[in-house]
């Protein structure tokens, strides 16, 4: 992050609210390494924290309003904290001031704290798969945290981004982007259980090995809210009354012969993916502290895609170019990151190697009739914090 967003966003709130902040908070956006899909089923996701953040600039006021405005739009939305609702909030105001409204429901008593004016800026690409979203809702929490003195640990201020986006919003997410922004650490992923919330720091490496994470945004918007997400997580929850699981958590590998002679054939794709995929993040844990390290994970991340492509059939024609073009320029592996249907990709590749694989996709594109991608490097980055 530079430091001229913080002081764009320092300057924002001064033109806009005639004060200084009491402070500047931030969190990172993040890109899934491997385990898509594996949150809300309870299972197991491998994110890292990313070196493009959103910054929020917060001042307490002496009544009970939040007034919230940002970069992202020119209006100012004002709003009494007695009055805050999730039926009342839409649009991205939703995001911050649905934090707002979820501290509610994890202690904070709203009756009994100041109103704020938050000013947010944000370098974190939206709708790209990069979760600008837990980015704002991580920002805003930590911030909120420490102005209203609530003494709440990292671990609940992702279950309240969480709540927000899952009520206010109505994104059915789980847990795992939060998670990601508030406890990534420079040059590791976060292996997160999503059942128990466990954490663990994984080494990734990549500079030591001459590897970089490179992004292909490919401009195709998507949004979590809108109907493809639910109906998976609709036919994830089947699947598992179906074969008597409290979640896919809890059938494994050799189950899936069964779950095929159960199953129509599209749930029991939609289950395979996750199955498959929660093997594919803990043997990429293993690879990771085994020694083999970030360069002997590409199969993963290809088997990964071709499981998220086939079975639960959330890629679009964007996402596998950019995958195959990849992978074909030299790339070690390659997967589409984040909910799906748009948004971004992620290749493993060599620094080297790095200029061949952005002018091979750049071109592939361009063949395809496509609008030109966005590709830059990404680096694993600290997690949320105060500036």
């Amino acid at each position: 992050m530079s430091t001229d967003i913080r002081d764009d966003t320092r300057a924002g709130f001064t033109e806009l609210f005639g004060r200084e902040p009491e402070g500047l908070w931030s969190a990172p956006g993040r890109v899934n390494l491997i385990g898509e899909h594996t949150d809300y089923n309870e299972g197991f996701v491998l994110p890292f924290a990313i070196d493009r953040r959103t910054v929020v600039a917060v001042g307490l006021r002496d009544d009970r309003v939040v007034r919230v405005a940002s970069t992202i739009a020119d209006d100012v939305v004002e709003i009494a904290l007695s009055d805050l609702a999730p039926s009342v909030l839409s649009g991205w105001p939703a995001y911050p001031l649905g934090v707002v409204w979820a501290f509610s429901e994890f202690g904070a008593d709203l009756s009994a704290v100041p109103g704020l004016d938050l000013f947010i800026d944000s370098d974190v690409p939206l709708g790209a798969g990069l979760s600008s979203s837990a980015a704002i809702e991580s920002a805003v929490a930590l911030a909120l945290n420490d102005v209203w003195r609530l003494g709440l640990d990292r671990p609940t201020l992702a279950r309240v981004g969480q709540r927000a986006e899952n009520v206010a919003v109505g994104a059915p997410t789980g847990i795992m982007d939060q998670s990601a922004s508030l406890l990534g650490r420079a040059d590791h992923a976060v292996f997160l259980d999503c059942r128990t919330l466990e954490s663990e720091l994984v080494p990734l490496g990549l500079a030591e090995a001459e590897l970089a994470i490179l992004v292909i945004d490919t401009g195709v918007k998507h949004s979590h809210a809108t109907g493809g997400y639910g109906e998976r997580r609709a036919a994830c929850e089947r699947g598992a009354a179906v074969l008597g699981a409290a979640s896919l958590r809890d059938v494994s590998v050799d189950d899936l012969p069964r779950a095929q002679e159960l199953l129509d054939d599209v749930t029991f794709r939609r289950v395979r993916h996750v199955v498959t995929e929660n093997q594919r993040v803990l043997d990429t844990v293993e690879v990771l502290q085994s020694g083999g390290g970030a360069a002997a994970i590409g199969d993963l991340l290809d088997a990964s895609h071709r499981s998220m492509r086939d079975d639960f059939e959330i890629s679009v024609p964007e996402l596998d170019l950019a995958v195959e073009t990849a992978v074909q320029a030299g790339a070690l592996g390659a997967r589409m990151t984040g909910g799906g249907f748009g948004g971004a990709a992620i290749a493993l590749v060599r620094v080297g190697d790095l200029s061949r694989v952005q002018v091979a996709v750049d071109n592939a594109f361009g063949e395809h009739g496509f609008g030109q991608p966005d590709t830059f490097v990404v680096f694993a980055s600290d997690g949320a914090a105060r500036n």
